[in-house]
């Protein structure tokens, strides 16, 4: 992220010395219920700086990445609940490092176990790559970017990847592409990639995508470019599979509208989408918008100094039904953690750096992930009470209170299929059902069993009863015809 952001004219950064703006018409609430934890601060040689979220693994530890440290290219880790790290794999930092460097991309984690990422430099032609790797850190170099002449198969992915129901995984790519602003692709799990859209051919087209893709539950994958559209200050997209793209909202089009979202998009069971920008709205300090899959956008909120601003990161989706997310560096605020309803009623849950040195952490650029124990977890760019590296960056935990669930790896599948669930304290399930359709099961740990979709089920949710209760799937699993 830095290396993108520092080309383009720090972009990011300006946001430290942003006017404070006076609180804005709808009220930031404190909310005190919270147990905040800083689980690790890195000091350089484990990494430096995550920028991107964490993800559960199938062992229910918590893997990531982050984009300096190690020997200096950035490395891959693992982080138990309780915070014990360990370094799975360390990327080099010269140019003629054939399996990539500075990863500022979360990891996807795949049906099969592994997970599959991407660096944003460094590879076979120093333009990135995409990567996988297994729990136990063995890394292949799945491609390297520009090996296409003029890179029209895209440059510097500054995102990570999403697994599609096809199998296949799908990301983006900031530069690069045919009018060097990008472009979405395509790739197999062995590696072979396809690129099936670039951004700029025209005017109302979108600009450097920065984030990733979500598939929606049409099928679908929706985006956001940083750039581009009718006002030159990105858009919303939707593409197929195949690879038709449709600009479906241009920012700064409305009073009020966002501009320059960096992050990508989150589904909510209405079917709509829900994202941030880093800049505009009300207050020029970024927004929360939610638009329909036909674009349909409507401003949540507008941030401004006094409550945090300029998200970076995205949302996630809680099991409560409401929104959490991140603020990075705004004004003379150094972050928060903040819970916004669909309505669009914020609540500041956490704000970074309140003690001398940021030993808590500051400019939590990668956002959260909720683990299956209930828990939140996150990662600041820098801070950290390291006593060698007090910029480094941490990982943390926070708790609101809301308990576990487990989740369906993956999301969908057809009758006869065997799906992982994956959650917390499994041991002893007795029983698994799929909206109400008692289903075939194997336990293999605390935190993963295997259930096979069972004849006559439909759409909905996952129940696995176990000695200390029944735990629902944090949202609906889609039985393909």
């Amino acid at each position: 992220m830095k290396r993108i952001v520092s080309a383009l004219g720090k972009l990011i950064r300006p946001g430290r010395a942003c006017t404070v703006f006076l609180l804005g018409a709808t009220t930031v609430i404190a909310l005190s219920a919270q147990t905040f934890t800083t689980l690790l601060s890195f000091d350089f040689r484990d990494g430096s700086s995550p920028d991107a979220p964490l993800v559960q693994g199938v062992d229910g530890n918590l893997y990531g990445t982050t984009s300096s440290g190690g020997i200096d290219g950035g490395t891959v880790f693992t982080i138990t609940p309780s915070g014990a790290l360990t370094t799975l794999y360390e990327f080099c930092f010269l140019g003629a490092c054939p399996n990539g460097g500075y990863p500022a991309a979360p990891l996807a984690l795949a049906a099969a176990g592994a997970f599959y990422g991407t660096t944003e430099r460094n590879g076979g032609y120093d333009q990135g790559t995409v990567f996988k790797i297994t729990p136990g850190g063995a890394l292949t170099t799945l491609y390297s970017f520009c090996a296409q002449g003029e890179c029209t198969d895209g440059a510097e992915p500054a995102a990570g990847l999403v697994q599609a129901a096809d199998g296949n995984l799908y990301g983006t790519t900031f530069l690069g592409g045919a009018n060097y602003a990008g472009t979405v692709f395509k790739i197999t799990p062995s590696g072979a990639l396809t690129s099936i859209h670039s951004f700029g051919s025209k005017e109302s087209d979108g600009k450097f995508p920065y984030a990733g893709l979500v598939q929606a539950g049409d099928g679908d994958l929706y985006g956001t470019t940083w750039g581009g559209g009718a006002n030159s200050v990105g858009t919303v997209f939707r593409i197929t599979p195949s690879g038709a793209l449709t600009t479906i909202h241009s920012f700064g089009s409305q009073p009020d509208d966002g501009q320059y979202p960096y992050a990508g998009l989150v589904e909510a069971s209405d079917g709509s989408l829900y994202g941030t920008t880093f800049g505009g709205g009300a207050y020029a300090g970024g927004t929360v918008f939610k638009i329909t899959p036909g674009g349909a956008l409507t401003t949540l909120f507008s941030f401004d100094s006094g409550g945090g601003g300029a998200p970076v990161a995205g949302l996630v989706l809680g099991t409560d039904g409401n929104f959490y997310g991140t603020t990075g560096y705004f004004g003379s605020n150094q972050g928060t953690v903040f819970q916004i309803t669909p309505g669009g009623t914020l609540t500041t849950l956490h704000t970074f750096c309140l003690e001398s040195g940021c030993p808590d952490g500051a400019d939590p650029l990668g956002g959260l992930v909720q683990a299956t124990n209930g828990q939140f977890y996150g990662t600041t760019s820098t801070g950290g009470a390291a006593s060698n590296c007090t910029t480094c960056g941490t990982i943390f935990s926070l708790s609101v209170g809301l308990g576990p669930f487990v989740k369906t790896l993956p999301h969908s599948g057809r009758v006869g299929q065997i799906v992982r669930i994956l959650g917390t304290a499994l041991t002893g399930a007795t029983a698994v059902t799929l909206n109400g359709i008692p289903a075939t099961f194997t336990f293999y740990s605390a935190s993963e069993i295997t259930a096979t979709v069972p004849a006559g089920a439909t759409t909905g949710t996952v129940e696995v009863t176990t000695p200390s209760g029944t735990l629902l799937s944090a949202g609906p699993f889609t039985v393909l015809p």
